[in-house]
């Protein structure tokens, strides 16, 4: 671990390199307005002349919506925030302070020099998107930078010499597209998305160059930057080389989970149809929709409230987002790939199955007040929300259950059911789904996420004294069998 002495030099290294890119990106602005006249002719004629391509096109706009989602402050919190709380579960605790201090000073740099700026957004003729705040800079374009940027440093090490260059072309291609599509939205200027890249490449050298001289003040090498920060840690940010982190036949597991999702998808769609042939007059129908009536009946300010937020546990932004921090935090945790691929399965799968009964049975949603002022345009059999908590939530609790032998795992699972529950409740209080639709959810979900657990999760092993627990990696032999998985025990 770092002495204390050495972190605080690169903190304020940080520090003072912070404070020269907030008056540099003044400086910047200024020399922008006293070119006005040659910089805004440019600027105006991007942005009125890609706003007539693009306005017309619904799909493009759609298009562009989601490839410069990548560059929403949400992402680079989420990306960001789990390299540092990944990195000292390997006991990486240079490089976390690395995440953390470049994290954290992006998050202020980007909107400190906005309102210091405090510069106008475009107007266009046809608006295809709104965006808060001031123009200059990108804050997208600031923040794909900036995440891009520590993920490549932090992780090349343990990328393959021979595949370094095209994965460093990989990520600045995502950098170049997401300015490109703040242009094409009308949201930003020309200007802005220069100033975007630059401010963000300027902060990740001013921190990288604080931390290779922390480097060389201890003896560190400090190697090309094309190897990564810390290329001597590769070893213990790559998974494990443990010939049993993988299904011992894929194709055989893989056959297995197409012919599990086909059965549950027959039996879902059926059970859908079924629903709808009996018609509003049938005796689950009227309990369906007296149920959801009742609930109406009951809305407080206070539930309306506490029911909105709930309800987005189960939302796809929420999940995708909570999916990847799991899969990234088991990954550390047991550096095995088994988690990872569990976690992945149970969602697309979920996602697949999900979608296609939807299709299929096209049950209206129920036909009482909606809370919420738009609803997903996905049918109201099954419960999307639901399935998704399950196959999350309860998926992470299936794998911390498998893990460990410690009491607190029954304390996982009580809060993932609890998380569930909540969703499903929620969904119903605000008129989103029927009851029948919920019960689908969980009938197709917990079985789907059991079979997944149970043909791609990695292996518990006897131990000596009768329980059992996945070896921990990063422990010698002897000790695997006297210990549970990556700390968890």
């Amino acid at each position: 671990m770092q002495s204390p002495p050495e972190a605080g030099r690169f903190a304020r290294r940080s520090a003072f390199g912070f404070v020269a890119l907030v008056l540099g990106a003044v400086v910047l602005a200024v020399s922008v307005q006293l070119a006005a006249a040659p910089v805004l002719a440019v600027d105006r004629a991007v942005a009125g002349g890609l706003n007539v391509v693009v306005a017309p096109r619904p799909w493009l706009v759609t298009t562009l919506e989601v490839l410069t989602a990548p560059g929403a402050a949400i992402t680079a919190w989420v990306v960001l925030t789990t390299l540092a709380v990944a990195l000292p579960v390997r006991r990486e605790y240079r490089l976390a302070l690395f995440v953390a201090v470049t994290g954290l000073g992006a998050a202020t740099l980007s909107p400190l020099t906005k309102q210091l700026v405090g510069r106008l957004r475009p107007i266009v003729e046809m608006p295809v998107a709104m965006a808060d705040g001031p123009s200059f800079p990108s804050g997208h374009t600031f923040a794909v930078t900036v995440w891009v940027g520590v993920v490549l440093l932090v992780l090349l090490p343990v990328v393959p010499s021979r595949a370094r260059r095209a994965v460093i072309a990989v990520g600045v291609l995502l950098v170049v597209v997401v300015g490109l599509t703040r242009l094409a939205l009308g949201v930003h200027f020309v200007s802005d998305v220069l100033a975007g890249w630059l401010l963000g490449s300027l902060w990740l050298v001013t921190t990288a160059t604080a931390f290779r001289a922390w480097r060389r003040h201890e003896g560190l090498p400090v190697g090309p930057v094309s190897d990564g920060l810390a290329p001597e840690e590769a070893p213990d940010l790559q998974p494990a080389p443990d010939p049993e982190r993988l299904p011992p036949h894929p194709v055989t597991a893989v056959a297995q989970l197409l012919v599990t999702a086909v059965l549950l998808l027959g039996a879902l769609v059926g059970s859908g149809l079924l629903l709808m042939q009996a018609g509003a007059g049938s005796v689950v129908a009227r309990a369906d929709i007296g149920a959801v009536t009742w609930l109406v009946e009951h809305r407080s300010a206070a539930l309306d409230a506490i029911s909105g937020p709930l309800g987005e546990l189960g939302n796809t932004g929420v999940i995708i987002a909570g999916g990847a921090v799991a899969a990234v935090l088991a990954l550390a945790l047991t550096r095995r790939v088994g988690p990872v691929l569990v976690i992945v399965a149970a969602l697309v799968g979920e996602v697949l199955i999900f979608m296609i009964s939807a299709a299929i049975v096209d049950r209206p949603r129920p036909h009482v007040p909606h809370l919420d002022a738009e609803l997903p345009p996905t049918s109201s059999f099954p419960s999307g929300h639901t399935a998704a908590a399950i196959c999350l939530y309860v998926t992470v609790a299936v794998l911390v259950l498998r893990a460990t032998r410690a009491r607190w795992r029954w304390a996982v699972l009580g809060v993932a059911v609890t998380v569930v529950a909540a969703v499903a409740l929620s969904r119903l209080y605000r008129g989103a789904h029927h009851p029948t639709d919920v019960l689908a959810s969980v009938a197709f979900a917990v079985p789907w996420l059991l079979v997944t657990v149970r043909l791609l999760g990695p292996q518990p092993t006897e131990r000596k004294d009768g329980h059992r627990g996945l070896a921990n990696p990063r422990a010698g032999p002897a000790a695997r069998q006297a210990t549970n998985v990556g700390g968890l025990g």
